[in-house]
């Protein structure tokens, strides 16, 4: 079977320095890879999850596609700026409206744990910063990728998770480190087929599972 992986432009404006560093990560990925990509900015939701879990409320056919696409994935390559200490307004909305009880995790009846129901597939995470990354650590805890790595993906299911900060990017910097990190990516990307991976659910489609969300 073909290896799928699915890639997520967060940034708010098409054309910017993460979708950069995408091209350069497909560019690195083996031939015969099949890549569905897709563009925050482009795409067409309602990034509100109004009414939290109690009020169902349809995904878009842009949220639809994309659910399905990570169903059929085995990778999942996301990119965005840091903004704030987090990811930006627009692409957190896509994850409250994608990332749904039933979709993407189911917790358990009689204890506290829950069903990573997106496990089988991996997930590298690129973040983008004006914050030297080393100071992110030290300063801040790495407070945006330790809830991206754990409170997301790995919650979802996601294993492994590997982590690309890039920064600082501004007065220049990031122009002048652009060759470093775009060949990173791609080595990242060549290898990222033999990573090891857990068993995909035997599950219904995502549209199905969905609707069978519990509040």
């Amino acid at each position: 079977m073909a290896y799928r992986v699915v890639m997520i432009d967060g940034h708010n404006a098409p054309g910017r320095l993460s979708g950069a560093l995408l091209d350069a990560y497909a560019a690195g990925l083996p031939a015969g890879t099949e890549i569905e990509r897709f563009c925050v900015a482009e795409m067409d939701f309602e990034p509100d999850l109004k009414g939290g879990y109690t009020t169902l409320i349809d995904w878009e056919p842009d949220l639809l596609r994309l659910a399905e696409a990570i169903d059929a994935s085995d990778h999942l390559v996301i990119a965005f700026p840091m903004w704030w200490g987090a990811e930006p307004a627009r692409t957190k909305g896509l994850i409250d409206r994608l990332l749904l009880p039933g979709y993407a995790f189911a917790y358990h009846q009689d204890d506290p744990w829950w069903d990573r129901l997106l496990e089988g597939r991996s997930a590298d995470l690129i973040v983008t910063m004006d914050t030297p990354p080393l100071f992110l650590r030290l300063a801040y805890g790495d407070a945006v990728i330790r809830r991206w790595r754990g409170q997301i993906l790995g919650f979802t299911g996601f294993a492994p998770v590997r982590v690309f900060r890039f920064g600082p990017v501004r007065k220049g910097s990031g122009a002048r480190n652009f060759d470093k990190w775009t060949a990173k990516l791609r080595k990242a990307a060549a290898g990222s087929a033999t990573l090891k991976r857990k068993l995909k659910r035997d599950q219904a489609p995502a549209l199905e599972r969905r609707a069978r969300r519990r509040s």
